[in-house]
């Protein structure tokens, strides 16, 4: 069977810390490890035909992690989105996109998102969302406060309405969580309704390219019906 990638691909990439505990390491280096496995998955899903991907990076819950690992792991997003990392984003046409609650971070973090996304913002290959202090609950709060400030009449609310308010409009085809748990864990709660859902007992950072295969090909089995 050939394999059918999806559309718009999201991933919760969990399991980082037990992955590290499993080998013995310091949970820092567990992050460290998950960062260098976005890279070599982000480059497989564009080989095998994925338009978007959407990263759950970090997470609303997660600031309330020790300080320390909160200080490394915003440290690992700018050190990721780097002048050579966003060059080979802006290279290969990718759309670099921020979603989530920009204004908790400080203004020398805000600056290197503000940086990947202002360089990339013409690009049209691809588009990848990294979701940093995301919840999916805060994303439909802050939808319906720009549909109030709109002064859009209840009556002429619509799903649509909501959808088009969000800060992600395109729902996900297919989401993969690792590490063995099977929730959503607030992540695109509006637009995961349909979504096909594939769940793995890898740990994200050994998650490899047999893995988003058999996720992908898991999917391409799928008939997907929208309630129909």
């Amino acid at each position: 069977m050939e394999i059918k990638a999806p559309y718009h691909l999201g991933i919760i990439m969990d399991g980082n810390r037990r992955w590290a505990k499993k080998h013995g390491q310091g949970l820092l280096k567990g992050h460290s490890e998950g960062v260098d496995k976005v890279k070599k998955i982000g480059r497989l899903c564009r080989k095998l035909g994925v338009k978007i991907l959407t990263l759950y990076t970090f997470s609303t819950e997660n600031w309330k992690r020790p300080k320390r690992e909160v200080n490394y792991l915003v440290n690992l997003v700018k050190e990721s989105l780097n002048d050579e990392n966003v060059k080979e984003l802006n290279d290969e046409g990718i759309k670099v996109v921020v979603i989530g609650q920009k204004n908790r971070f400080s203004d020398d973090v805000r600056e290197v998102l503000d940086k990947a996304e202002n360089i990339t913002k013409g690009n049209q290959k691809g588009i990848l969302n990294i979701a940093l202090s995301y919840g999916g609950r805060e994303e439909i709060v802050e939808a319906v406060k720009r549909i109030i400030k709109k002064r859009i009449a209840p009556e002429k609310v619509t799903e649509d309405t909501i959808s088009d308010n969000l800060w992600i409009q395109k729902d996900p085809d297919l989401i993969i969580r690792t590490s063995g748990e099977k929730r959503l864990s607030n992540f695109l709660t509006w637009q995961s309704a349909y979504s096909e859902l594939y769940f793995t007992d890898k740990y994200w950072p050994d998650f490899e390219e047999e893995d988003l295969k058999n996720a992908f090909l898991e999917y391409t089995r799928r008939r997907r019906r929208f309630g129909k």
